[in-house]
């Protein structure tokens, strides 16, 4: 049986309270006191000196990497190589050229070339000679007088040595641009003679008379354009001048070349036989 306890006065604490007594640590109403740790307020607290200064930051210094023995050497790097300037492809020779596919085009420069030379060195052997009929350096003098030419004479050797030269440098293939000039420039004067004869294009055509046939320039329209194709297109392989650049890629010179001639056949024109040209 438990006893009650007893309060000084000889009454129990149940009899004083009306309830049973109990320990202070069966319903604690106060808190413990817990222990915390000061935190620092002030840099006194802190213990730090505010007159030191960290040491400087050094960008130069780099910390060794760790080696290890088994790692192999690394070899430095190889220098740089300076920059060039790229080379020029060489230019195209004749060899080059003659390994293109170029067809039949050489040779039909060829025909057209003996075509057309061969016709003016006919032309000038008649005139230079007499011969196949032809009228002679005397004959070709009177022709030109009768036309109207102040200088016949002069007109005839320069129209023979053109029809020449200019024929006979077509035929091998040499200096061809030049010799096309000549003959055209010849030519050209020859196609105006026969415009101030008789207007138009056609073969021949009739007199006033109806009987008379007076020939037309056709025919020096054609060898007029042949010569001009000749110093644009150039004499093709199968030339002397087969390994200058004129001989297959014709350009800038062969173009001065025609515009010479056509100078040339002007001057001649107006100078030794009088009169506007394009008119």
């Amino acid at each position: 049986m438990t006893e009650t306890p007893q309060n000084k006065s000889g009454t129990s604490d149940e009899t004083t309270t009306g309830r049973a007594a109990s320990s202070p640590f069966d319903g604690p109403t106060e808190r413990l006191p817990i222990a915390y740790p000061q935190m620092p307020q002030t840099d006194e607290d802190l213990d730090i000196d505010a007159t030191s200064q960290l040491p400087p930051y050094r960008s130069d210094f780099e910390e060794p990497a760790q080696k290890y023995a088994f790692e192999p050497e690394t070899p430095p790097p190889p220098p740089a190589v300076p920059l060039t300037k790229a080379k020029r492809a060489p230019a195209r020779t004749f060899g080059d050229e003659a390994k293109t596919n170029r067809g039949t085009l050489d040779l039909g420069l060829l025909i057209l070339r003996l075509t057309v030379g061969g016709i003016f060195v006919y032309h000038g052997l008649q005139k230079l000679t007499g011969w196949w009929g032809g009228p002679g350096l005397d004959g070709m003098e009177r022709g030109l007088a009768s036309g109207g030419w102040s200088q016949p004479r002069l007109s005839a050797i320069m129209v023979t040595i053109g029809e020449l030269a200019g024929g006979s440098l077509l035929i091998i293939g040499l200096a061809t641009p030049l010799a096309g000039g000549a003959v055209l420039a010849v030519i050209i004067d020859a196609w105006l003679v026969k415009q101030n004869m008789q207007h138009g294009l056609q073969f021949t055509t009739t007199g006033a008379d109806g009987k008379t046939i007076t020939p037309s320039p056709e025919y020096e329209t054609v060898l007029m354009l042949a010569a001009a194709a000749i110093i644009l297109t150039g004499p093709g392989k199968y030339a002397f001048d087969g390994g200058r650049g004129w001989a297959t890629r014709p350009y800038i010179g062969s173009l001065l070349a025609l515009l010479a001639a056509i100078a040339a056949a002007a001057c001649t024109w107006i100078f030794l036989h009088g009169g506007n040209p394009f008119i």
